[in-house]
């Protein structure tokens, strides 16, 4: 990877991070109860906020270079030689910007539905918003780590205090499954400044002249953490728990923005630090990958639960990412994030959805509904959308970080590409068979009939999610264009021939 860094002469990336937290504990100081409409238009101001300071990012970012750009550095804790170092390239550029605006979404979300502690509830994803930049953001090992650990905690309070009747167990599960994969990283880090002569540079420690065994061991002490929280089989057990109980907020969060900070892992320590390690491992993590891609798919159409059955169908999409990420060539690594971007969009689309109904009829059963489109027409018209690009259908942003992999991992294996590929016919399966018994049909009961449409805030939240759906299926280009020269010095790195 290229270690040259482009500076900057304002600090963007420092107030895409502290903007959302600051604003978070305003909402804290100043929200209260008694006074909803203060508090709910605070988050907003400040959610927005937290999206605009990102926008300078994409507008400045220059395409060409696979540099770190919008670098900061100043020393942090000298005795150690940590540093508050941050810097974005083309593959962690669109993850800064897909969290802030993740987060106007959750905060519209949350609009009316939240009641009780809603400056908490607020305060809590505007603080996680900053925390998440800071993961993407962050050049330093061990501010890299402090960032990744403690998103957990106002995840874990989102899922454990507003959550479902089970929320407790579902957020303890959550903690520790994230917390205890973590530990092994925290000493691979150690050991990793040890061989860099006491720097936590992530970029120095990309060029470590480490032996096979040694990265294998990194790499496996990397992928305690970076695999459950993706999370990859068997370690993905937590996910389904976690989201049922969540909110809808959180939900839309953890699907969005938080599997994607195992993802990220990968490409930013486990590739770039281990690659000779990731060549020896690709086997395993291809076979992983491939698991999660068809068993958890056929896992997700037996499920009841329309939140249990999304949330399997998340872990089988990130199957599809860490899938690209070991076949080695353009196709496989540009799909892959591609993917992560799409599954952001679709995935949290597909939750917003199901909140929508959660909140008239406060059942997430399958069975409980049917017919909803004679009652909720414009609703069950975005369904329909975001179901649709769930299974992966062409000019959808779902198809088209999918085919890509699957092209790629065609040019790796031709058997892997085709095992690969059946997990379209399985997404198309567990999500229009859901589609087809909630929205079809004769209307099911008198609690359906009674489900208003969407009011105006519904229809303008699904609105933008539809539209960043479409856009990224009809023309990906600017997202592709970003990421492309940072993916070619990624592969050039780890010593493979491009397509």
């Amino acid at each position: 990877m290229a270690s040259d860094m482009a500076s900057t002469t304002f600090p963007w990336l420092t107030l895409s991070i502290f903007v959302p937290i600051v604003a978070g504990l305003i909402v804290l100081l100043i929200g209260r109860d008694d006074r909803p409409g203060l508090t709910r238009w605070l988050s907003l101001i400040g959610s927005v906020l937290g999206l605009l300071v990102t926008l300078p990012l994409y507008t400045g970012f220059n395409n060409a270079t696979a540099d770190m750009q919008f670098v900061e550095k100043t020393s942090w804790i000298e005795t150690f030689a940590i540093n508050y170092h941050l810097g974005v390239d083309g593959i962690s550029l669109w993850f800064v910007l897909l969290t802030a605006f993740i987060t106007v979404i959750v905060v519209l979300a949350g609009w009316e539905v939240i009641k009780q502690r809603i400056a908490q509830y607020m305060g809590a994803f505007l603080i996680l918003s900053g925390l998440m930049v800071g993961v993407f953001a962050s050049l330093d090992g061990m501010l890299f780590y402090v960032f990744f650990e403690a998103t957990l905690i106002p995840m874990y309070l989102i899922i454990g205090v507003w959550g479902g009747p089970n929320r407790v167990y579902a957020a303890f599960k959550f903690f520790l499954y994230t917390l205890l994969g973590s530990l092994l990283t925290l000493v691979a880090f150690i050991y990793l400044w040890h061989a860099a002569d006491g720097s936590f540079d992530i970029l120095a420690w990309h060029q470590l002249p480490l032996g096979e065994t040694t990265q294998i061991l990194v790499f496996l002490a990397l992928f305690a953490a970076f695999a459950v929280k993706v999370p990859m089989w068997p370690v993905h057990t937590w996910l389904p728990d976690a989201h049922v109980e969540a909110p809808t907020g959180g939900s839309v969060v953890l699907a969005a923005i938080m599997l994607k900070l195992g993802a990220y892992g990968f490409l930013r320590f486990s590739l770039p630090i281990a690659p000779d390690a990731s060549h020896s491992l690709a086997g395993l993590m291809i076979a992983l990958s491939l698991i999660a891609v068809i068993y958890i798919g056929l896992v997700a159409i037996v499920q009841d639960d329309m939140k249990k059955l999304v949330a399997y169908s998340s872990v089988a999409h990130m199957g599809f990412v860490t899938l690209g990420f070991f076949l080695f060539n353009t196709a496989g690594l540009e799909g892959a994030i591609v993917q992560m971007i799409s599954h952001g969009f679709v995935s949290g689309a597909m939750f917003l959805c199901i909140g929508v109904l959660y909140d008239r009829m406060h059942t997430r059963r399958i069975a409980d509904y049917g017919g909803v489109i004679n009652v909720m027409p414009r609703f069950v018209t975005f369904f329909v959308l975001f179901s649709l690009a769930n299974s992966g259908l062409p000019a959808t942003s779902g198809f088209v970080g999918e085919f890509t992999v699957i092209m790629g991992a065609v040019e790796y294996n031709f058997w892997i590409g085709l095992l690969t590929a059946t997990a379209l016919i399985w997404a198309a399966v567990y999500s229009l068979w859901m589609l087809k018994r909630v929205a079809f049909g004769e209307i099911a009961n008198d609690q359906v009939r009674a489900m208003p449409d969407l009011s105006a805030r519904e229809f303008f939240i699904l609105g933008i999610m539809a539209v960043m759906v479409l856009y990224m299926g009809i023309h990906p280009k600017p997202f592709t264009d970003v990421m492309h020269v940072s993916v070619q010095a990624l592969l050039q790195h780890v010593s493979i021939s491009k397509l």
